[in-house]
């Protein structure tokens, strides 16, 4: 009897486009730190480019958190919708932490071990948009979400690995540099750790975006 009554009641249709737009922005942002670690003079351009995708960002979490509060039949529990807003605007937020330590490091070059976590990271992102817009038949899409999970875990593993060889690789060259005239190794090997340091966290994030939808699957099954 319950249940026939909840479906009478309206619904919020909104929360699947405002998911689907984030999303979007999540594709945009990975795109757009992966043009940066090419390097060169767009750096700076592409920086604040993802700024203004984290800002947007914030304004759908806004929408959303704000609809959960107002809305009285939700398309799902109201926790995992606020726990999916967050974690997708934490992938962001921490695409913006990538670029602000790049700024403040002023670095222009980086190794091809930060490119190759840069690809991984725009392919997490696609997966995630793919995934994100299934949530609106979930059931239709159970075994399909169930893959695409997946695949951003096995990403975020692999994306580990490249992690693991590209600290080898500052740590042998700081190595190497640590004679008389090596001074400036032991700097550029902070700055390099650093940078791998938030290029693991964002992929960290996009593999909380995943379990989050793990566990809404596991829920509404």
């Amino acid at each position: 009897m319950l249940t026939w009554f909840q479906a009478l009641l309206p619904k919020e249709e909104a929360f699947f486009t405002h998911f689907d737009n984030h999303a979007a922005i999540l594709v945009e942002g990975a795109e757009t730190l992966r043009a940066l670690l090419d390097g060169g003079s767009d750096v700076e351009k592409h920086c604040q480019r993802i700024m203004e995708r984290e800002d947007a960002a914030d304004l759908i979490a806004h929408e959303v958190l704000g609809a959960v509060r107002r809305t009285f039949i939700t398309p799902f529990d109201r926790s995992d919708i606020r726990g999916l807003m967050n974690s997708m605007d934490d992938a962001i937020d921490q695409m913006q932490k990538t670029a602000k330590a790049i700024l403040l490091f002023d670095v222009r070059e980086f190794d091809p071990h930060m490119r190759e976590m840069g690809d991984e990271i725009v392919e997490a992102a696609q997966i995630t948009r793919r995934a994100v817009g299934l949530l609106n038949r979930i059931n239709k899409n159970a075994e399909e979400l169930g893959r695409l999970t997946l695949q951003v875990s096995n990403l975020e593993d692999r994306s580990d690995e490249v992690y693991d060889a590209g600290m080898k690789a500052l740590v042998a060259a700081a190595r190497k540099g640590s004679g008389a005239k090596g001074g400036g190794d032991a700097m550029a090997y902070i700055v390099g750790a650093e940078i791998y340091d938030h290029l693991e966290k964002v992929m960290d994030r996009f593999e909380d975006v995943a379990d989050r939808i793990s566990g809404i699957l596991t829920e509404n099954l």
